[in-house]
């Protein structure tokens, strides 16, 4: 404990280290602050009486990584997610479009123009979401009572106009804090979001002990211990990596040699991070929209229930789209072929493995293997929630912390957060949150 206090004490230190901190929180602290500004002409009572019970659908996903700003109707109710939708499709288009594949390569300039597209594609999505959001709060009523009582032209325009500009101003938050703060910005305005639906969750949970006595205190202890115990697990398997040796062979040039080192290329288990699980919660999630469409059919009641997350035939169905989304997204972002044609312009070659076509075979098959057990844990993890709910009793709110999206971003983003504050405290010749060193973030994973 007390070395966890020396580190904290060394961290505040280190004047740039400090001052990045600061930054970080201080921006943080707007994009809050912005999650709970209404829209101007919303009514924001009727909102949240109109609001209730949109959780289990695809509104409700989307409202977890605005942190709530989506059910304030706030002007950063889109929060980021048009910028990450924009950057999946461009990254989707580089399989598909030889020219942005072409860039994708290019190093630094193409990266740079990739951003740019990205930026200008973000402005669009976010305009078309913002129309349709300001069409959802039009036709949205409690007690026969509208969300907007002064719809018209003028209510749409500055809906569009406010929910763009807030996507806008927090993709570029998002850039400064990358900049000047600690962190990936994008990744951490997510990680703010969700973590902030965390104290009223655990007051849900404590009022069950305490309020409404349905459970022993002794009983939610074994449930905390059981979450610290599935935390841990997770940080185990996204540190988790295979290492493929690569030997580089010497070379003379001038009088100097070059080469004859080894080393290493980390494969690791979860390659795909949190993406499959968005994926396949997406598809999950479309009965219970679809449903609330046709509040009165009865038979989209019952495909809805079905597909209800504490139903265990969602999660068999959840779990096995989470294994083949894993592999699927792991084959788009992981590219064997590229990465023995690079190593064999570099003069290396993993020993016992002829270089080129055999090499990308070799990694192909090292990456498949370990993809399995990393797809399987990524589905335990997925439908964790369910059986939290089911099987514990854990109120719905607080269960979304037991896996699936926000305990695998949350996990994620704190580890590439602490790895670049370690890197701080070393370089300044200070121990960091672990004496070796050896905290391990996603190393460019772009966030997710």
């Amino acid at each position: 404990m007390s070395s966890f206090v020396q580190t904290v004490q060394n961290i505040f230190k280190i004047e740039e280290l400090r001052q990045r901190i600061i930054t970080t929180v201080l921006i943080l602290i707007v994009v809050r602050v912005g999650a709970q500004i209404t829209l101007p002409g919303v009514d924001v009572a009727l909102l949240h009486a109109a609001g209730k019970g949109n959780a289990g659908d695809l509104f409700g996903l989307f409202d977890l990584f605005v942190g709530g700003a989506f059910s304030n109707a706030a002007i950063f109710a889109l929060g980021v997610m048009p910028y990450i939708t924009a950057s999946i499709i461009l990254q989707l288009a580089g399989i598909v479009i030889p020219e942005i594949a072409k860039m994708q390569k290019e190093g630094e300039e193409g990266r740079r123009k990739i951003n740019q597209y990205t930026r200008i594609m973000t402005v669009f999505i976010a305009a078309l979401q913002g129309w349709g959001v300001s069409i959802r709060l039009v036709n949205m009523e409690s007690g026969g009572l509208p969300v907007v009582p002064h719809s018209g032209l003028l209510f749409s325009i500055s809906c569009l106009v406010l929910l763009s500009a807030g996507t806008i101003f927090l993709m570029w938050l998002g850039e400064q804090i990358t900049e000047r703060g600690i962190g990936n910005g994008i990744s951490l305005i997510i990680f703010i979001g969700i973590i902030a639906r965390l104290p009223g969750s655990m007051w849900q949970e404590m009022n069950q002990i305490f309020t409404l006595q349905e459970r022993p205190w002794i009983v939610e202890v074994i449930i905390l211990v059981f979450l610290f115990f599935i935390i841990a697990s997770v940080i185990y398997i996204t540190q988790g990596a295979r290492r493929i040796p690569v030997q580089y062979a010497k070379r003379q040039v001038g009088r100097k040699v070059f080469g004859g080192t080894t080393q290493y290329i980390p494969l690791r288990i979860n390659t795909a991070g949190v993406m499959p699980i968005i994926f396949a919660q997406s598809l999950m999630f479309i009965p219970n929209t679809i449903m609330s469409f046709f509040p009165g059919s009865g038979f989209m009641y019952t495909i809805a229930s079905a597909f209800s997350e504490r139903s265990f035939v969602y999660a068999l169905i959840y779990g096995v789209m989470v294994i083949l989304f894993t592999y699927f997204y792991t084959a788009i972002v992981f590219n064997p072929r590229d990465i023995a044609d690079n190593m064999k312009k570099q003069g290396g070659f993993v020993p016992g493995i002829r270089p080129g076509k055999p090499t990308a075979e070799y990694i192909d098959q090292v990456l498949t293997r370990i993809t399995l057990p990393g797809s399987i844990f990524l589905a335990l993890i997925a439908v964790m929630p369910t059986f939290a709910m089911r099987l514990l009793g854990v109120t719905t709110s607080f269960a979304s912390f037991f896996g699936g999206t926000s305990l695998l971003i949350m996990v994620g983003v704190a580890l590439d957060t602490l790895q670049q504050i370690e890197s701080y405290l070393l370089m300044r010749h200070y121990d960091g949150f672990m004496k070796s060193g050896k905290i391990k973030g996603r190393g460019g994973s772009g966030g997710f």
